[in-house]
Formats: C-alpha cells, structure tokens, sequence
C-alpha cells in the first residue's frame, strides 16, 4: 500500500490515476449512451412494456442469483464513483502543480502538454461533478424530478422530465461540455499510457473527435428527442410499475 501511495505522489502517478480512472468513466459512458437510445426502441411485443423499462430491470437484477437484486448494479457504482473521486481529486492537484510550475505570464499551447490540458478541462470538469450529482438526484433517485417520479417507469421518468425546454436547454449544454472534456481527455489519455506516436497521432486524435462526437449526438438526442416530439408521450403498458 505504502509503495502505490508513493507512486501516486508523483507527478506520473497522479496522470495515470487520471488515465486508468478516465478510461474507466469512458468506457461507463459509451455503455450508458448505448443503453439510454434504447429509449428509440418502442415497446416489446413479448413484455408488453417499453424497451428501455425492460433494460432498467436487466440492470437491477443482473446477477441477483449470487449478489441479490441490485447487488453488481452498487458495485458498479461504487467503482464508477471511487473512478470519479480519483480523476477529479489527480486533476485538480495536478492542475495546481503545473500552476506553481508555470512562469508568470507563460502560455502553453502545445496538445502534448498536460498544462495546457488541466487549465482546459478543469472547470468543465467541475461543471460536470455537478451535473452528474443533479443527473442522479433527477433521473436515479427521482428527489428532484418534478413530473411524477415513478420506480421501474424509466421512459415515463425521462419524457416527464424533458418536456421543460429550460432542462433540455441544460441538459444539452453538459452534454457539449461532456464532448469537449471526452475529447481532450481520451487524447491526453493516449499520451499518459504511452499508446501516442507519430505516425499514429493523426488517427488517434480523430478517434477522441469520433468517440466526443457520437457521445454528444447519442445524449443530446434524448432530451431533443422528448422536446421535438419525436418521442410521443408514455402509455399505460402492461407491465407499468411492476418491476
């Protein structure tokens, strides 16, 4: 314990706790877009609830037979909140060190730089602490939904809750946030884990363009979808508030 607390004292520890952290969150927030369009999907003609419900009782209950209901979910977002609490805490004091570091007056503009990097990403990345603890508190825990929070009723819960532009408005303007921070984040993630080279640093910058964008276009599509009318309003469905 005592020889990974030295190494994380270091300036390299630090940016690699950033590193294996970030592609942690990365890595969640891909899986969760990719589940969040289920929304598009419809009802099940063999549940008789909307798809996106049914994958709401998938996550709840997967592995329920060795960990019980919701048992791998917590563990999940105990990994996805320790992977949070080191990625913010390593950038906030590396952010500090390269400020101490920093000559007065002195820019760094270089995309190899992690100076340039931290000043950055920085405050979008408290911006987005934020949003994250709203997020929860609106479409996990329901405490601060205002359309008639109900367990289980995952498309009524997100519909009800992007029919006020103001939300849809904020929600869309994290999720940029979210693409710029993904963006600089995966390529200063490359460069930490040494995957960088020349010859291959074109490719990869277009990868972190790639992943920001679809991130952006797949969140954003949601709250878009509700507003625009492209998602209709919840029905009754059969197995509504069961689960």
């Amino acid at each position: 314990m005592g020889i990974v607390c030295d190494f994380y004292r270091s300036t390299v520890g630090k940016k690699i706790a950033m590193a294996v952290s970030g592609l942690v969150l990365v890595l969640f927030v891909v899986g969760h877009m990719a589940g969040n369009l289920k929304i598009f999907a419809g009802i099940d003609g063999a549940t008789g609830d909307y798809k996106i419900d049914d994958y709401g009782v998938f996550l709840r209950t997967m592995g329920s037979e060795m960990l019980g209901r919701e048992g791998v979910l917590w563990i999940v977002r105990i990994v996805l909140l320790l992977c949070v609490f080191v990625h913010a805490v390593s950038g906030i004091q590396l952010a500090r060190l390269n400020r101490r570091a920093k000559p007065k007056g002195y820019e760094v503009t270089s995309y190899r730089s992690a100076n340039a990097a931290s000043r950055t990403m920085l405050y979008g990345g408290l911006f987005l602490i934020v949003f994250i603890t709203f997020h929860i508190l609106h479409l996990t825990t329901g405490t601060v939904h205002f359309g008639g929070f109900v367990h289980g009723q995952v498309y009524a819960n997100v519909h009800h809750a992007f029919e006020s532009l103001p939300t849809v408005g904020f929600y869309v303007v994290a999720m940029a946030l979210l693409a710029l921070h993904l963006y600089h984040g995966t390529w200063s993630m490359f460069q930490t884990l040494g995957v960088d080279a020349p010859r291959w640093n074109n490719g990869l910058r277009n990868v972190a363009k790639v992943v920001s964008v679809a991130m952006f276009v797949g969140f954003s599509s949601v709250p878009l979808g509700v507003i625009a009318g492209v998602l209709p309003p919840p029905i009754e469905t059969s197995n509504a508030g069961l689960h």
